[in-house]
């Protein structure tokens, strides 16, 4: 076993996840550290610097939709990855954890071998993103791919993860019309199942964020960035 920089941050309210989760990460050499409530996750997160967080929803005190909101409105966390580790019983919305700025979502009980696959999968797509330097200049807003930061008229805005993906993208070809089977390709990868509702919600989020009239929709078919 090599140990590796990789920090990942587990939060789960049962003693017993954190034990077997972290036991089997730290046997591939990451990094573990653990947090037994959403507060101290937040605490956690901004002191460790992690860079994947492996968190549950349902939790005393503070759940993971709430203390994943908090984490993704730390500046030094805005590229860190979050999945959420939920129980088959529960009524878990996707496109409400994707809203909240998860990245993805692990079902629970997870086989040790599938879970050691998943982050491995995670963490790849980050190493993927970061080696992107590309800047786009376009209709007078500056996209920094390298930082993950968005100037529009000198007012820099702080977008989740997923809205700056899905915004770099259709702001690399404007006026191209993006179907959505290529928008969840390039954007979730094909590591994570999600409906084209995902989508919509973070459209519209962008809409509020950024212009609009920046984004059209072709009905049946996906979206475009128009300048």
């Amino acid at each position: 076993m090599k140990k590796t920089q990789t920090k990942i941050l587990l939060v789960d309210d049962e003693p017993d996840i954190l034990e077997i989760v972290g036991y089997n990460l730290a046997q591939e050499g990451y990094q573990i550290v653990t947090a037994s409530n959403g507060k101290d996750a937040i605490a956690k997160a901004q002191k460790e610097l992690p860079e994947l967080i492996i968190m549950d929803v349902m939790m005393a005190e503070m759940d993971g939709m709430e203390a994943c909101e908090h984490i993704r409105k730390i500046p030094e966390l805005s590229n860190v990855i979050i999945t959420f580790l939920t129980a088959r019983s529960e009524d878990y919305s996707q496109v409400a954890g994707f809203d909240a700025g998860a990245d993805d979502y692990i079902t629970k009980p997870i086989k040790p071998k599938l879970l050691v696959s998943k982050v491995k999968a995670l963490l790849r797509r980050l190493k993927e993103q970061e080696v992107v330097t590309d800047t786009i200049n376009v209709g007078g807003i500056e996209i920094n791919r390298e930082e993950y930061k968005i100037i529009k008229g000198n007012v820099e805005i702080a977008l989740p993860r997923k809205e700056f993906e899905l915004f770099y993208l259709l702001a690399s070809k404007p006026g191209k019309v993006f179907k959505r089977d290529e928008i969840l390709d390039k954007v979730w990868g094909n590591e994570v199942v999600v409906g084209g509702r995902t989508i919509d919600v973070h459209i519209r989020k962008l809409r509020e964020k950024i212009g609009e009239d920046l984004f059209k929709t072709i009905k049946g078919v996906g979206y475009k960035f128009e300048v």
